[in-house]
């Protein structure tokens, strides 16, 4: 007993001195009651003289944790936000009079006549705690309350546990050192900048919930300056006992609604609002004033935003102008109160997210993704993901192959997987090689089913061995000219072109165009998971952002650009973030860019060409180049001057054959680009071109004279031209060697490959492929 009352005694004296040296401090003028002496012998008192100094403690509601908000390229349409703390702050002139009002009533009704501390509220709370012996009592101001929330929230910033713990303890020195920094937080700052302060840091329910700006999006589905009397007392209220008055849980609901009540009383009581204006209030019941809102945050709430809400994420969180560390990055997104404007257009990302779901459905029994990328030429910005699964961080992603975090359409750096082979899309590429060289799209050239690899050799590079290809249906075209093995979509040609190039040329061209591999650490096109014979009918592993990127070159008369996601970033103070650069630059020659483009219109324009089902609306030109990689994958990549697109179907975990395969209800004996990726590449472009109203713009794909230069081949019983080029239409025989008739060579594919004697070995890539249309 003699140690409890002791105990006591120290506390009484250590409130009571402390009572005393606040009231001076705070102005008021009382008689000296204690000697010095006595306050330095307390040893509670002493341990908190130390923090008489607020130096260290930043009370500027601006640097307050806020949430960042992700918007699309339009800048106001959100598509999500990030969170430590869910607050938005505001001044206080944004937040009504009503809720200004309700809080003082609630928290501190002399809030306005103290210094910091409220005498009376801590001798009540002094007489109820040490001479009743009731629980303890707070007798805290609202400044109080201000000091106390943001040394709590610093703590939990700094992550220091222990000074957590000092920051929430119920103990008297916490108590005083609370009271001493208000005091002098009253004689730095005003009333209103402490109430504004307050207001903004309060936590006022479950979920994280911070501020009355949130909290009146959260309740009400309103903004802090437009909060009634009614809303105002409901939210007041909350701050006594987040948990348990937090009216969005129905179990607090009848609580919630006693104390807003109660605040209702108050507020009457210190004239702020008339007895009818109260009775009003009162008389609406709470259930019927709210007006819930989601809260959740996140990539996993954005809905078909989700893939392109996650892809920015990680721009984020792996760029160190950002954040020299990712857990610093992390940080500025959660509570940076950041703006991001992305370049995500909302009609090409719905049109997008449609056209993958609507071609194969995310429960269809063959489990095949389906990949769409988009960007706008000239300038790297992206515009759509599309994928036919919804996005799912969770473990029920697990179980659920409708649901992944794994964004197919991107590479695995960003988030996605080890990408698709992307088959005879890949053929342009060695269009623009060969022209770098000099010569001349219409030049004949002599093919054959199998290659001296040594021939491919170049810059220190040597192969060896053989490499055996042949087009769809089986042999090669004897004679053919590098434009119409890209219309008609045939492999032999390839093969041809390389012969007299070298592989280098043909690499350098797919880098310069902004093509790189989707594997992790294995980027480089030289790497030897690509750089190899059956590179030149794309048996390498790209994702279809990549894909869309390189056709996007093509399509802006030779620009490449570095694909982006961010057009600005700024923080709540009005900060600016230098975000990733396009480094758009003169790539390829225009004239040959202009030159492939050409070529890929010819593939959709003439008769029996590859991409002939691709052709667009209203007579507007089309670039689109169809592919099938051996039974695995189909693909379909093409252009119009504003857009850029590529799609990638099949198994994006393993490969799988798709012969014989049921898709969306149909079954074939082998499946091919034109069937599923050609529809929904031709989906996606006319839906987008439409919604967005873009304008046609037919000026493209002029090919230069002087890459025209040459004859095509003039074989075979029946010929179209087009162009001045002849296509083969009928079968002929050279050499012993059967071409593909009319029939094969309908974009449907081209045939296999083998790769027999080579010196380089990559099983991951599959090179080996039977690569097609």
């Amino acid at each position: 007993m003699p140690k409890k009352n002791s105990l006591t005694l120290r506390r009484v004296l250590s409130l009571l001195l402390t009572y005393v040296m606040l009231c001076v401090g705070g102005g008021v003028i009382v008689a000296a009651l204690f000697a010095p002496g006595v306050f330095l012998t307390n040893e509670t008192a002493k341990a908190v003289v130390p923090s008489l100094k607020v130096e260290g403690v930043d009370f500027d509601v601006t640097s307050l944790p806020q949430k960042s908000v992700m918007y699309a390229s339009d800048g106001t349409t959100k598509i999500a936000e990030f969170y430590a703390d869910n607050r938005t702050v505001v001044p206080l002139k944004k937040i009504s009079k009503p809720m200004r009002q309700a809080v003082v009533a609630r928290e501190d009704r002399r809030f306005f006549q103290h210094h910091g501390v409220d005498v009376q509220g801590v001798m009540r709370a002094f007489v109820q705690t040490f001479v009743k012996k009731g629980s303890m009592q707070g007798g805290s101001s609202l400044t109080q309350q201000y000091v106390k929330n943001v040394l709590s929230m610093q703590a939990r910033e700094s992550g220091d546990s222990i000074a957590q713990y000092h920051a929430s303890e119920q103990t008297i020195a916490r108590k005083v050192r609370e009271m001493l920094i208000a005091v002098q937080m009253e004689k730095k700052y005003t009333k209103y900048e402490i109430l504004q302060g307050y207001l903004n840091i309060a936590q006022f329910g479950n979920h994280n919930l911070y501020g009355v700006e949130s909290a009146a999006k959260r309740y009400f589905n309103t903004t802090a300056a437009k909060l009634n009397i009614g809303q105002a007392a409901t939210i007041a209220a909350i701050t006594k006992n987040p948990a348990r008055y937090d009216p969005s849980e129905e179990g607090n609901l009848k609580e919630a609604q006693n104390q807003r009540d109660i605040v209702l009383d108050l507020m009457l009581q210190e004239g702020y609002i008339s007895q009818k204006q109260h009775d009003e209030a009162q008389s609406v019941p709470l259930k019927d004033m709210l007006d819930i809102q989601d809260v959740s945050s996140g990539c996993q709430v954005a809905g078909d935003a989700a893939f392109f809400c996650d892809y920015v994420t990680r721009q984020i969180l792996k760029n160190k102008e950002f954040g020299d560390t990712e857990a610093e990055r992390s940080k500025l997104l959660s509570e940076g109160g950041l703006t991001i404007v992305t370049t995500m257009d909302v009609h090409a990302n719905a049109a997008a997210m449609n056209a993958a779901r609507e071609t194969i459905p995310p429960d269809d029994p063959s489990g095949f993704e389906v990949a769409i990328a988009a960007v706008r030429p000239g300038t790297g910005e992206i515009l759509a993901f599309g994928l036919n699964r919804t996005y799912d961080a969770t473990d029920l992603a697990k179980t659920d192959s409708t649901r992944t975090a794994v964004n197919y359409a991107v590479d695995e750096a960003d988030g996605g997987g080890w990408g698709f082979q992307v088959g005879s899309t890949w053929k342009p590429i060695n269009l623009v090689a060969w022209m770098q060289k000099g010569k001349p799209i219409n030049q004949v050239l002599r093919t054959s089913t199998v290659y001296n690899v040594a021939n491919f050799s170049c810059n220190g590079y040597g192969f060896a061995g053989s490499w055996s290809v042949q087009n769809s249906g089986g042999g090669t075209v004897a004679n053919e000219s590098p434009l119409q093995g890209l219309v008609m979509s045939h492999n032999t040609t390839q093969g041809a072109m390389a012969q007299q190039i070298g592989l280098c040329s043909i690499a350098d061209a797919a880098k310069s165009m902004g093509y790189h591999n989707s594997i992790q650490g294995k980027e480089d096109v030289y790497d030897s998971n690509s750089f190899q014979a059956p590179m030149t009918i794309g048996a390498v592993q790209a994702s279809p952002l990549t894909m869309a990127n390189v056709y996007a070159t093509i399509a802006a008369n030779g620009t490449e650009c570095t694909p982006i996601a961010i057009t600005k970033m700024t923080d709540q103070r009005g900060k600016s973030y230098k975000v990733p650069s396009a480094n758009c630059h003169q790539a390829i020659d225009p004239q040959i860019a202009q030159t492939t483009a050409y070529a890929i219109n010819q593939g959709v324009t003439t008769p029996g060409g590859n991409a002939t089902d691709a052709q667009l609306a209203n007579d507007r030109k089309t670039f689109a180049k169809t592919g099938t990689n051996e039974d695995t994958y189909m693909l379909t990549a093409g252009f119009v001057p504003q857009v850029s697109a590529f799609v990638a179907v099949g198994n994006a975990e393993s490969p799988q054959s798709f012969n014989y395969k049921t898709i969306n209800g149909v079954t074939r004996p082998t499946w091919y680009g034109m069937y599923i990726a050609e529809p929904a590449w031709k989906k996606f472009m006319q839906t987008y071109l439409d919604a967005a109203k873009i304008p046609i713009d037919n000026n493209d794909g002029n090919a230069d004279p002087k890459y025209l230069t040459g004859t095509g081949s003039k074989t075979g019983s029946s010929s179209v031209s087009s162009g001045g080029v002849i296509y083969n239409r009928s079968a002929t025989t050279n050499n012993g060697t059967t071409t593909n008739n009319g029939t094969t060579n309908n974009g449907a594919a081209d045939g296999t490959t083998t790769n027999n004697g080579g010196t380089t070995d990559n099983n991951a890539a599959n090179n080996n492929a039977n690569t097609g249309n």
